[in-house]
């Protein structure tokens, strides 16, 4: 599976992915359930690089002092809305407001969906930011807005 990443706005970001057959309802259903689980860690603050203390801490965790102060005083890392997952033929797209959440949150993503075609349904590419030319996305309406008073 290859991971490829076009015009990108973590504002309005649209995750595409490619499979190599069309997928079935069920695996329809894995694909929603993935980035669904995904967009609540993140809605949650999951994705907050700047309190990374367990990772940080290295391989010994026996014992480990979590600071909640620290924790408490990082920056909010939130993504902020998803749209519904879509299919046609062999494609599905979603699209996020990743919001202040941080890059680790398409880490994350890519190595979930790298293990995923590996275990449940195979996946050709996973496309982060921009449009497919055959299925355009439709405007938003921050985009087609008009300042009269302009």
């Amino acid at each position: 599976m290859e991971v490829k990443f076009r015009e990108f706005n973590a504002f309005d970001t649209w995750i595409w992915i490619r499979f190599e057959t069309v997928p079935s309802i069920q695996e329809r259903q894995y694909v929603e359930e993935l980035l669904d689980s995904w967009f609540f860690i993140g809605k949650l603050g999951g994705f907050n690089a700047e309190n990374m203390q367990i990772q940080d801490e290295g391989l010994e965790l026996s014992y480990m002092d979590y600071n909640d102060d620290r924790a408490d005083d990082s920056m909010m890392a939130l993504m902020h809305n998803m749209g519904d997952v879509e299919f046609e033929g062999l494609w599905a797209r979603c699209w996020f407001d990743l919001g202040t959440s941080d890059a680790i949150a398409i880490d994350v993503l890519a190595n979930t969906f790298k293990q995923f075609a590996k275990d449940f349904v195979p996946v050709e590419e996973l496309i982060i930011g921009g449009e497919n030319e055959d299925w355009t996305v439709p405007q938003r309406p921050s985009e087609t807005f008009i300042d009269r008073d302009a």
